[in-house]
């Protein structure tokens, strides 16, 4: 199945016309799971009581609500310096990407597409999941 979408301005230079298939859906659109699937301890897929897998309790790491990762470039690499050289394990930051839950940002600015969030809502409207 194919979505013919008509595009104006943003990034077209005029009017165009767009294909979409559904590979091209399936790839742009966010999993969401059916309502009552999530996972749920101590409970089977029928909802009977189960024994936990994590004999002694398990552990409870609960993992950063923000995830910080900084950009760096090996000077040495970039600029060909020999290992006898001081500047031999020299670095430069060039940025930081930060994760929050599912929103990434790049020095404080939201990575996002918009022609690609209005293709992932008309790829739901158009196409639902099959």
């Amino acid at each position: 199945m194919l979505v013919f979408l008509t595009c104006f301005g943003g990034s077209f230079p005029a009017a165009a016309d767009i294909a979409v298939t559904r590979a091209d859906c399936d790839r742009l659109v966010k999993h969401q799971p059916a309502p009552g699937v999530e996972y749920q301890p101590g409970v089977d897929v029928h909802g009977r009581p189960v024994a936990p897998a994590d004999i002694g309790g398990g552990y409870q790491i609960k993992p950063p609500e923000t995830i910080i990762i900084p950009i760096e470039i090996l000077i040495q690499d970039r600029f060909n310096i020999p290992t006898n050289s001081v500047l031999w394990n020299a670095k430069a930051q060039v940025g930081v990407v930060t994760v929050k839950g599912d929103q990434v940002y790049y020095e404080g600015q939201l990575l996002g597409d918009s022609e690609a969030a209005a293709l992932e809502q008309l790829c739901r409207e158009q196409m639902p999941a099959e």
